[in-house]
């Protein structure tokens, strides 16, 4: 497979890439591959934090991979007084700093939003944190785990004897998506305004913002949810039932009309749609355990295979449940080329591609970088020439 390096969307777009671990490096991985130049400062001979997890990937670590395509690697010391020069005058020449740092941080740098915007007015910076700029839970470290636990998705996550974390950082993930497009609303009003901003994003707040329906229970009747394992909280029949040969069917009814679609030409019992405790959603709700008893029982009596056909015939919605091998070899994965290799200092690797598909600009899929292999490339584009380049090097600044 050829890599595919076109100019994408944001072509033209200069990022300064202050980051470390997940949550940050995924919105530039975003922008990255939606066209923007990043620029990841990473430290001398140690780089991201990242790179340190695993050796997955022939010695390169998993989460770098995954997350640092198609950007450009530059070492720094920033606690050097010339390091942070560097850098200032990296932000200067940008469109976007973002930094996830704990605040404070980029303040003692001088590198904070004030000090940036003072060098470049347009400058649209982006401080992604833990629980934000101001409150006071603003200076409280944050990982993922953590997030999920204060923002309350452990407590709804899991069964009824033991809660659960959501496998992959989505505390990371919801709020890189959320600092994208921060990002690019920010770019977009710089258009009208000429004037960059702060924007300003916690992992809190993203989990927050995706608690969906639960906050209303709450409000309006008091509920705290139940943990209620692979079902949906308010709709049943919804979720994964294990068929005769112990796979799983996956279903959901999600209306009165499923509803009797589902008993009559799926279940082949059209007496459950006379039974009171199950003629509404609320109803099938309060009646759980019987209900989801009764559809065990008769999904357990054939083999997965004749209940999606059944369910497919019936036209409602179905799936399977799969590991990853049988995900990575999905058809649809393969018919939508999911799948891209990209060039990496271990030689071409598989990545999943961009979930973003815009037809007039692709996503890009350039190499992951080494580390610091393009700092002098970018210190000559600042203007620094070969001595001082090489005088960088000799005082561990770069």
């Amino acid at each position: 497979m050829a890599a595919e390096t076109g100019a994408g969307a944001l072509a033209g777009v200069r990022v300064v890439a202050f980051e470390l671990a997940a949550a940050a490096p995924f919105a530039s991985h975003l922008l990255a591959d939606m066209g923007a130049e990043v620029v990841k400062i990473e430290r001398p001979g140690k780089g991201d934090v990242i790179r340190e997890w695993d050796t997955a990937v022939r010695g390169l670590s998993s989460g770098y991979v995954w997350l640092n395509r198609n950007k450009r690697s530059v070492t720094l010391d920033v606690k050097a007084p010339e390091g942070r020069e560097i850098l200032r005058k990296l932000a200067a020449r940008a469109d976007v700093f973002l930094e996830n740092f704990a605040p404070g941080v980029p303040e003692r740098l001088g590198v904070g939003y004030d000090d940036l915007r003072a060098l470049n007015p347009r400058l649209v910076y982006c401080a992604l944190s833990g629980y934000g700029l101001t409150g006071p839970y603003r200076d409280v470290k944050a990982f993922d785990l953590l997030i999920q636990g204060e923002a309350g998705l452990i407590a709804t996550t899991g069964y009824p004897d033991a809660p659960a974390k959501v496998s992959v950082p989505i505390s990371d993930i919801a709020a890189g998506m959320y600092a994208a497009l921060g990002i690019v609303l920010a770019l977009y009003q710089r258009e009208r305004t000429g004037e960059g901003q702060l924007v300003d994003v916690s992992m809190f707040e993203s989990i927050l913002s995706w608690l969906g329906y639960f906050p209303h229970h709450y409000w309006h009747r008091g509920e705290e949810p139940e943990r209620v394992g692979m079902r949906h909280h308010y709709v049943t029949p919804y979720g994964p039932y294990l068929a005769r040969d112990r796979k799983y069917v996956n279903l959901a009814v999600a209306s009165a009309r499923d509803w009797e679609v589902f008993c009559r030409q799926v279940l082949d019992r059209p007496d459950l749609l006379e039974d009171p405790r199950f003629a509404t959603n609320e109803g099938r709700r309060t009646n759980r355990a019987e209900l989801e008893r009764t559809v065990e029982e008769l999904m357990a009596q054939q083999d997965a295979a004749y209940w999606l056909e059944r369910l497919r015939a019936a036209e409602l919605p179905y799936g399977e449940v799969r590991g990853i091998a049988e995900v990575l070899a999905h058809p649809q994965v393969a018919a939508r080329r999911m799948i891209r290799e990209v060039e990496s200092p271990v030689g071409r690797v598989p990545t999943v591609g961009s979930a973003l598909q815009l037809s007039a600009s692709p996503a890009r899929y350039g190499p992951v970088p080494a580390l610091g292999g393009d700092t002098d490339a970018v210190l000559a584009d600042l203007g620094y020439d070969a001595g001082a380049i090489a005088r960088l090097h000799e005082q561990g600044i770069v």
